[in-house]
Formats: structure tokens, sequence, C-alpha cells
């Protein structure tokens, strides 16, 4: 029996209960599905609900004998072993063998369809992350947003959504002028700005501009006058570290469905639509020679000047445009990911929301994530070789691979600032997070391998019933955790649940294969407990390499 099923016979021996009038209910009032969940303490069953404690009131009766009666109708159900009423109504609920064991059947039968939902079906988001600006590589910062919102975008698609992830190309404005002026001044062998990047990367994209053009036979664009110089520079350039920020992330598992360049809300037209419909609607006054975005009411802390006094647009006028532009393009919800020095854009992108006459919170939703420190030899990791300021992704992914960094960064809250320690991520050890879990994968796939030679195949034989081994309820309570897991790590953008999740698993698993074998011992004949068992293993498997996958990272066979 799965949750779902038994969620199910809870939720039908309610509405029997209401039919024949013992519970004085409003149909109305039945939910949709019955929330379970697992005790804290094994001795209590294999699941819990407090349904009782939500309906006894609406019921006029007390939760406990509400709680009594709901456990009388579900005690016939077939599969259930016991229900025991605890507390001031809570209800424990404890399967037999063979109704927890069939989870192991319907796992491997479900493949890597096991563990998704449709709790967020007919939902089309748009998920905005990274989005560094095109003037160095990916810092660590970038690169934890790079792990999670990709992992996100799998958790949200394992639950329905339609999702596209979308990256803002940040190619207007004052940064951009300092990196082609940076360029330039070190190909003309000059020391940058004192406003400029540094880096042996800006000596690298210099030396590949001039070769580009030598070998187009187009000027030197040293020779130009400065303005046109500038002008050559920033075009190329900006190509240039583009390129690189995109095969970088590309190596690390992470593809954009769209890249976003801000220079084409300035050259459509979108800034101006966008400005005349807040006019329309009466949030925009002028003042000062310029025009400002009544933001204060919708909670901002002070109004916002969307056009100078020069007629220039500012900053928020690219990041109106853009989130409208997002909604015409038929998103529900927009989500965006955000560094920690980004705390003051949430008021008021929430009130531009609110102006549109949106939702705050809901058809927008800023994420913030905290900084990310390295520590090697116990000691800080503060500069990249080639960076110079900055670690970048490609020292994260040289350090430890791509599977100990994307997993590293995915498992902790992204509202935490994190330590990731690169002497651990590269140790093969049960220390190591990422190794632990994929331990257990190869383990998986190393038992099956055994049991294919020792002649148990799960085809010839499956018996339920045989799983009732205390490690092996621990083990099938393990597993049938990974849909909920999956439906809260959507619905809470908390990837990182996964993460953990399958560290329980691992854990779960280890434990019982030190307790049961798969494989017969001696000159032991091959049974049904040994084909059950295989099942068991390889529904761990499954459940293993669907959790790993929704973090982008591999599930190897051999380790």
């Amino acid at each position: 029996m799965t949750p779902d099923q038994l969620a199910d016979a809870l939720r039908a021996a309610l509405v029997h209960a209401v039919d024949d009038g013992t519970f004085a209910l409003d149909p109305a009032a039945v939910p949709a599905k019955v929330h379970l969940e697992r005790p804290r303490q094994r001795e209590h069953g294999d699941w819990a609900t407090n349904v009782a404690l939500q309906l006894a009131k609406k019921a006029g009766t007390n939760a406990r004998a509400f709680a009594e009666e709901l456990a009388r109708r579900l005690a016939d159900v077939p599969g259930v072993a016991a229900v025991d009423v605890a507390g001031p109504g809570f209800l424990n609920i404890r399967l037999d063998a063979a109704a927890a064991g069939e989870l192991a059947r319907s796992v491997v039968e479900q493949g890597a369809g096991y563990g998704h939902n449709a709790s967020f079906a007919g939902l089309k988001v748009n998920l905005e992350f990274v989005s560094a600006n095109p003037t160095g590589p990916i810092h660590i910062g970038g690169v934890r947003w790079a792990a999670v919102g990709d992992s996100l975008a799998r958790v949200l698609q394992a639950s329905g959504a339609d999702v596209t992830r979308e990256y803002y190309f940040n190619d207007h404005g004052a940064q951009i002028d300092r990196f082609a002026r940076s360029l330039l001044a070190r190909a003309r062998g000059e020391e940058a700005p004192e406003d400029g990047y540094g880096g042996q990367y800006i000596s690298d994209i210099a030396e590949r501009i001039l070769a580009d053009a030598a070998a187009a036979g187009e000027p030197d664009p040293r020779t130009l006058d400065d303005a046109a110089a500038v002008e050559a520079f920033r075009v190329r350039g900006v190509d240039l570290m583009f390129d690189e920020i995109k095969a970088s992330l590309r190596d690390f598992g992470v593809e954009f469905d769209v890249y976003f360049h801000e220079d084409a809300l300035h050259e459509s037209g979108a800034v101006e639509r966008a400005v005349a419909r807040l006019r329309e609607a009466g949030h925009m006054y002028e003042a000062d020679g310029a025009t400002w975005l009544r933001t204060t009411e919708f909670g901002d802390d002070k109004d916002r000047v969307v056009l100078k006094s020069d007629g220039q647009a500012a900053y928020i006028a690219g990041d109106i445009a853009y989130y409208l532009d997002k909604r015409e393009r038929g998103f529900d919800r927009c989500v965006i990911m955000l560094g920690s020095d980004h705390h003051g854009y949430v008021g008021r992108m929430m009130a531009v929301c609110a102006a549109f006459g949106d939702t705050p919170h809901v058809n927008l939703e800023l994420l913030i994530g905290q900084m990310v420190n390295l520590v090697k030899d116990g000691q800080p990791v503060r500069m990249s070789k080639r960076a110079g300021t900055v670690v970048t992704i490609d020292d994260l992914v040289d350090a430890v691979g791509v599977d100990a960094a994307r997993y590293s960064l995915s498992r902790s809250s992204s509202d935490q600032q994190i330590d990731l320690d690169l002497d651990l991520l590269t140790r093969a050890s049960n220390e190591n997070p990422v190794y632990y879990v994929q331990y257990a994968h190869a383990r998986t796939a190393s038992v099956a391998r055994n049991a294919a030679e020792a002649g148990v195949r799960r085809e010839d034989g499956f018996d339920a019933s045989l799983l009732d081994h205390e490690s092996e309820a621990v083990l099938l309570g393990q597993i049938a955790e990974l849909p909920r897991v999956v439906a809260q790590a959507a619905e809470l953008r908390e990837p990182h649940r996964v993460a953990r999740y399958l560290e329980e698993l691992a854990g779960a698993y280890h434990k019982w294969y030190d307790q049961r074998r798969v494989t017969p011992f001696g000159d032991e004949d091959v049974t049904d407990v040994h084909r059950t068992r295989l099942w068991l293993n390889d529904a761990t498997r499954q459940v293993i390499a669907n959790g790993l996958a929704l973090l982008g990272v591999s599930a190897p066979e051999r380790m």
C-alpha cells in the first residue's frame, strides 16, 4: 500500500462516516487529500495523521472521539495492521508487511516517474537565476544559484510545472562601459581604469579581440579613436565573455531556455510601454523634472524615479519593463533568484508587481541567497588565479568536480551562509555527503550484479510479506517519502530537502544491507526471500537515482 492509497482509504472512511450521519460534517469540509506523515518515533507506526484534530470541532465532537471512530473504520481496510489513537486525537497507523512491501514493486514499475506529482500542473513558471553580469567569470555566489536554480527547476517540473529557465543578460549600463574600457586599456598596455576590472581574463579577452580582428583583416581596434575603440571592445568583449559564461554553465550541467538581453528592453520600446501602462493606471507622477512611480502606495519605503530629469531611464525602468514582458509572455509565476546584496530590491519590485495589478509573492517571487565561503587546508580560499579577485565556477569544478560542487551547493537552504570544505568534498569517505549518497547507489548496482550472477531474478517471484524485518520497514518508509519530499521542495522552493532526504535514505539502505542478504549464502537455494529483497534493493536504487537526477548529480554504478 502506497501513502497515496492509504490517504485515499482515510478519505473514503471520512466520506462514509459523513454520508451515514456518524459525523455531522459538511461534505465540503472533507479535505481533497488527507495529509500523512512519518511518526518521529518508529514504534508509533508507519504513518500518522492529525485529520481528527482538524475536523472534530466542525463536526461538533471532540477530537479523540472523532479519531476513535475513524480508527474503527480504518482497521477494516485491507493492509492496515493496526490503528492507535494517541494524545488528543492523533491517528498512528501500522501497515502489515505485505501491504508495506508492495511499495518496492510499485517503485520499480514506476521507474524514473516515481516521486513526481501534479501539485503545480497547469502553472507556467519563469525561473530566472545566475544572471551574472558579462564583465567576468561567474563567481562562487553565482555558482550557488546555478546549482540551486537548476535543481529548483527540476523539482518544479517533477511537480507538474511548465518551467522556463531564463538568464537575464545585463548588457546595458555603466558596468559594461567599465568592462570595455578595461579591455582597451589592457590591449594598449595600460593600467585598467580605477573603476575598471582586473584579472588575467581581461588580458585573455583583449588578446582574443586583437587576434580575431587581425584574422578577419579588420583594422586594429586599438588604433581607432577612443570612443570607437571602446565600442569595438565592448561589442566583441561582451560576446566573448558571455560565450565563456555559457560554456562554463553548460559544463556545470545547466542549460537555459532563454537568454534575455537587457538592451532589448530599451531598443524595443518595452520601457516606454511599461511606463505608459503604469501612467494609465494612475501610478506615475512628475516631480523635480523626473518621472516617478508611486511605489509607497504598495508598501515600498519610498517612491522610485523611473525616468531621470535628463530623460534617461533609471535602473528600475528596465526591471519594470522586464517584469511586464514576462507576464505578457504568459508566465503565471515569475521567480527571480538574487544574491544577498539585493534585499533592498524586494520591496520596490513587489510594489511594481502590485502596481500592475498582480499579487506580490504569487505572480512575482524573489529568493535571496546567502554567501558561500570556500575552505582548503583549514584556510579560506578567496581569489582565483584567472579572475584575480573572486573564486569562479571553473575554479570550484577544477577543485572538486561537477557532482560534488552541485550537490554541496544544493544541500543547504539558500538563505543560509555556507562553508564548503574542498578537502572534504574530494574525500572518498562517509563524511563526504555526495560520496555517501552516490556510494549507496553504486552499492545497489553491485548487489544487483551479484544477484544476477547468483541466478536471483526479480521476474521469478515477489512476496511482499517476506519484507518483515525492522530494517526493511524503515527502508520502505524512507522510500515512501520521496513524493512528499519533492512536493514540499517545490512548494517551499527548497531543493535542499531532496539532498537531505537522500542522505537519510542512504543511511537506511546501508543499515539494511548490513542485516539482510539478497544473494544465497553458500549452497543455499534461491528463494522468494532473495527475489523479494532484490525488488527492494532495486527500488532503493531507483529512488536514489531519481533524487540525484533532481539535483543534476550523476548516479554512478561503480565507485
